[in-house]
């Protein structure tokens, strides 16, 4: 599976604003900067992210962006999907060769492959929050490994189906 930029980018920074205190906020030029990335970049993820109402967004001087939720309450497969192109359901009209739809449409082997995969990753992000991402990386692979346990479970279960 394959994590696209914006998804990338925009995790990175929820996890900018989910290290800040209850009254501090950050500017998009500050988000940009600390990220890495153009503030033009930086203004469409927070425009996304803040329509989905992940982030407030505050005019003014004294303005920014902050988490509309705590960052415990926010699940990745959250984010993920108002950030993903929402590509596993064009799956199969991304790959139509020359041809207008896929040759395979009614007998295909490769789409439950696919789907399932997506299945399991938006099971396994659905357990982690955005306030596991914060802190040093040693301690957000040990939460990683327990959704692993429960990630293989998941993929046991699909395959029972």
């Amino acid at each position: 599976m394959k994590i696209s930029a914006q998804e990338e980018y925009g995790l990175r920074c929820l996890v900018q604003l989910a290290t800040l205190g209850e009254d501090e906020s950050l500017t998009l030029n500050q988000i940009a900067e600390r990220e890495g990335i153009s503030p033009a970049n930086a203004g469409k993820l927070m425009w996304l992210l803040n329509k989905a109402g992940f982030v407030q967004a505050t005019r003014g001087t004294k303005g920014g962006y902050k988490l509309s939720r705590r960052a415990n309450e926010i699940y990745l497969n959250e984010v993920i999907k108002v950030l993903d192109a929402d590509e596993i359901s064009n799956h199969c009209q991304s790959y139509t060769g020359i041809l207008d739809t896929c040759v395979h449409t009614g007998g295909c082997g490769i789409r439950p492959v696919i789907v399932g995969l997506h299945e399991i990753v938006h099971e396994a992000l659905a357990h982690i929050t955005l306030a596991e991402l914060v802190g040093e990386e040693a301690q957000v692979v040990e939460t990683f490994h327990k959704i692993q346990r429960l990630e293989k479970k998941v993929a046991n279960q699909i395959l029972e189906t």
